[in-house]
């Protein structure tokens, strides 16, 4: 098991937080994947290969933010 500091994480992004966010969000999207796309001999957890994707440069985001609602 890979330990990430929380430097680690937060290179990347703004904050160590949004790290977390962006790598949870990610893992769940490798889930998703059906097992046969999954190359062979991965054999690591989801949210450490998603934390080693985001800390290595290899996850793209942007932040969106929501828009509020009218009460008109």
């Amino acid at each position: 098991m890979r330990v990430f500091t929380p430097d680690e994480v937060a290179v990347g992004t703004e904050s160590k937080y949004l790290g977390v966010l962006v790598a949870a969000k990610y893992a769940r999207e490798l889930n998703t994947l059906p097992s046969e796309s999954m190359p062979l001999g991965e054999e690591k957890k989801l949210t450490t290969r998603a934390l080693e994707a985001l800390t290595s440069g290899q996850i793209e985001f942007r932040l969106v933010r929501k828009r509020l609602k009218d009460d008109t």
